[in-house]
């Protein structure tokens, strides 16, 4: 019994010791996002294990405790390990670190800071080395993203990275004015934020329907203009020493003259028309507009920035600009009277007046001006920046005319395009005619997340994992740019970021089981895993408000549906390389959802709130009909009858058009299996 134990014993430690071998001689799988500027792959592991430890060196160390404790932490929590080690403090420090973390000096959070790093990693120690500590942070992120398995246990790869961004200006716009954001969704997407090696949150803090800041100065704008729902001032110095702690900006954005619906409900003198004036519960583009004529509007406007320049430090203050419509301005006699007094010719140049006002305060208080393109106008100085929404058009002729930009147009994530095509937007256009100091001019870009259809609930949702690709745009280099590399490496990333309490995946099934009623929600995910909401502004159809419900399919469902992406990819695959394996796959997807509509059908008998999907659970089984018979008809190489292709692509062609405001996205692929029998004849 004692040889038999013995041998046993013998042979998992050859099987152990040759799967180890095996794992070291294969080259690992990285799953890094943003892909770093160079990186070398130079063989060996550092294996990890509970004697792990970290040492801070450099002249940069406070803020660098905090994080590379979080990094430790998330570490500790991924792979199950017990370290002895807790927090990195000057008293923890150990005296043979397994890594070393140095930075020279602590950086200032603020555009142009230095996130560069060295990462080294061999089979006996690790080390980080940057100018400064927001560098070390940014290499802590891709340290922790380069944790990597085998059979054995947890390991890092043997690597050299050298790692800058292309881009200065990488952020994220968050609608907190449609939609109130309470704290904890902004902290947590900013944990998102730093973990994508991204560094603005530009913060939309007013809007027709909120202002959600409070101010000490004009109480009744918060006490009146928000339902209740603002930041205290308290609040907001929290997140910003949050955000600081991670490298990242906070730019507000305060929206005017249009958008300003709530500073009028406590301040209607602001006002080009008289009030009373309520919060609007509606969405678009509203007539209230500050007005531009009179010396009072700006001697409020003074007062209130420079309570706002002492509450947030960031160099730059956001002052919208957008979506004037000018009505107001059109209907005043008074202000008719100025713009002919002072040859102000129309509506256009009656906002080049505000802005030039607006400038100077805000040029009084040390804050440079943000603002959307509607903002440029010649004599502007060329301190200001401008943020392109309309197009890349604009961009261009900002940078030609010597004015910094960054582009949002083409990552309007609120829009639920897919991935690739924010992946493959580039905030510098391929056919620009700009010159290398003109390029300079172009900061990098915001993905903006307006807030009109989400809610606390749903907003992850929308922002992750897709901004992931969007931070790889402005931080990676400008040729990488392989789109099936980049949804490979996303999957093990979306779920990284969930570590750091964002909801995007978590509240899926969530949802679902509050749609269900408590029932399985296993059919009803069959159907939502294969729909996506509706594309650009369709949903806006809907006369949709601040309080309608935010809680249906439509809601739950995500940008970017996987499962119909994967779907979509085997049968591009089969098509390209018909075998019998990837036809049994195909199969099996289509026989799973032409079975599931009796199942759902029961399910929506017991929740009256999914019958607005019934239609489309009708139209999933019969795409999946057409696709099985299609896959058949394919495999044996037979003819359909006469009319089979014409009777299909009428089902098929319906079924493209949209059912409670969500789309079927197998369908262009049950599409190409009909085209490809029909051309079989």
């Amino acid at each position: 019994m004692w040889k038999l134990w013995r041998y046993a014993v013998v042979l998992v430690a050859l099987v152990v010791s040759s799967a180890l071998a095996t794992a070291q001689q294969t080259e690992p799988t990285l799953n890094l996002m943003p892909v770093p500027k160079s990186l070398e792959l130079t063989g060996g592991q550092f294996r990890l294990n509970d004697s792990f430890t970290m040492e801070i060196t450099g002249n940069a160390k406070q803020r660098l405790y905090r994080y590379a404790s979080r990094i430790l932490r998330r570490l500790s929590g991924r792979t199950g390990l017990f370290f002895d080690q807790d927090y990195i403090t000057p008293e923890t420090q150990p005296q043979n670190p397994s890594m070393i973390i140095h930075a020279d000096h602590p950086d200032t959070v603020r555009l142009g800071m230095d996130e560069s790093y060295h990462l080294e990693i061999t089979a006996d120690a690790i080390r980080l080395t940057a100018h400064t500590d927001i560098g070390a942070m940014r290499g802590l992120e891709t340290f922790l993203q380069l944790l990597s398995n085998d059979p054995g246990g947890y390991y890092f790869p043997g690597v050299t990275i050298q790692d800058a961004p292309r881009f200065p200006w990488r952020g994220l716009l968050l609608d907190v004015g449609r939609h109130f954001m309470p704290v904890k969704v902004v902290k947590r997407n900013l944990d998102g934020l730093a973990a994508m090696k991204m560094n603005v949150l530009h913060w939309h803090l007013t809007e027709d329907q909120g202002f959600r800041v409070e101010s000490k100065t004009f109480p009744k704008l918060q006490q009146l203009g928000s339902d209740g729902k603002y930041y205290t001032q308290d609040q907001i110095k929290d997140i910003i020493r949050y955000a600081r702690d991670r490298g990242i900006r906070i730019v507000p954005e305060f929206d005017m003259p249009g958008h300003t619906t709530s500073w009028f409900v406590g301040y209607p003198e602001l006002a080009s028309a008289p009030g009373p004036y309520h919060i609007s519960r509606t969405w678009g583009i509203h007539n209230a507009a500050m007005d531009p004529t009179k010396d009072s509007t700006y001697e409020f406007l003074d007062q209130f920035f420079a309570e706002m320049s002492r509450l947030f430090p960031d160099e730059y203050m956001h002052i919208g600009g957008d979506e004037v419509n000018g009505k107001q301005w059109d209907a005043n006699q008074d202000i008719q009277a100025f713009m002919k007094a002072h040859n102000i010719p129309d509506n256009h140049q009656l906002q080049a007046y505000f802005n030039k006002r607006i400038l100077q305060i805000l040029t009084k208080y040390n804050k440079r001006m943000v603002g959307w393109e509607e903002i440029l106008q010649p004599g502007l100085p060329k301190n200001i920046v401008i943020q392109s929404w309309l197009g890349t058009k604009s961009l261009v002729e900002a940078a030609k005319k010597g004015y910094q930009s960054m582009l949002s147009n083409g990552y309007y994530i609120d829009l639920v395009q897919p991935t690739s095509y924010h992946y493959l937007n580039d905030p510098v256009p391929g056919d620009a005619d700009l010159t290398p100091e003109e390029q300079q001019l172009i900061l990098g870009g915001e993905a903006t997340m307006w807030s009109e259809l989400v809610t606390p609930e749903t907003v992850d949702s929308r922002i992750w994992p897709r901004t992931a690709a969007i931070a790889e745009r402005f931080w990676s280099p400008a040729d990488v740019r392989d789109v099936a590399d980049m949804y490979r490496r996303l999957k093990p990333v979306s779920l990284h970021l969930e570590e750091l309490g964002l909801t995007h995946l978590k509240n899926y099934g969530m949802m679902l089981r509050r749609l269900t009623n408590g029932d399985d929600i296993t059919a009803l995910k069959t159907l939502v895993d294969v729909v996506e909401p509706v594309e650009g502004y369709a949903r806006h159809r809907r006369p949709y408000t601040s309080y309608s419900p935010y809680t249906r399919v439509v809601d739950a469902a995500r940008p970017d549906a996987a499962v119909a992406r994967h779907f979509r990819n085997l049968v591009a695959d089969y098509l390209q390389d018909p075998t019998r394996e990837k036809a049994g796959q195909i199969k099996v997807w289509l026989a799973r959802w032409k079975n599931n509509h009796e199942t759902l059908m029961e399910t929506i008998g017991h929740s009256p709130v999914l019958r607005e999907i019934a239609p489309l659970s009708e139209t999933l089984r019969d795409v999946a009909g057409v696709g099985l018979e299609a896959i058949d008809y394919l495999q044996t190489e037979s003819t359909p009858p006469a009319d089979w292709l014409d009777t299909n692509m009428v089902i098929l062609q319906n079924a493209e058009k949209p059912q409670a405001e969500v789309e079927l996205r197998i369908v262009s692929a049950v599409e190409k299996l009909a085209t490809t029998v029909g051309a079989q004849k």
